[in-house]
């Protein structure tokens, strides 16, 4: 059996930031803009939008964290409010840094391995 054109799973592909056809090239040529096309395969990838899908799944990871980590402290220490302001405020930034970009690679990469198109209505 030939594994030369079996496509990668689309989820660790994703989140490692590459190619969802050959998962070698890179899908990121800065820190959340896409390259054109894939360097190894060709793949085009203007057609790819992930829109606010990983805006959306950042900011509930983050916010049941940040908010699961505030409510333990409060409960645990009673800390004064800039504790409280300091790690959230941290967290909230590197969590999100953190996580938006292979957020959005896995995204593009399911987008791509179920077809998924923009919605059209029928006339």
């Amino acid at each position: 059996m030939d594994h030369s054109h079996q496509r990668p799973e689309a989820i660790p592909t994703g989140l490692r930031g590459r190619c969802p056809r050959c998962g070698e090239g890179h899908l990121f040529k800065g820190f959340l803009t896409l390259r054109p096309s894939c360097e190894a395969c060709g793949l085009d990838y203007t057609n790819f939008d992930s829109a606010d899908g990983p805006a959306f799944f950042v900011m509930s990871i983050v916010g049941l964290v940040v908010v699961g980590l505030a409510l333990w402290m409060e409960i645990t220490y009673e800390p004064p409010i800039w504790v409280h302001a300091l790690v959230a405020g941290s967290l909230s930034i590197g969590l999100s840094l953190m996580l938006v970009r292979p957020l959005k690679g896995m995204l593009i990469a399911l987008q791509y391995a179920n077809k998924a198109e923009q919605g059209r209505f029928e006339q």
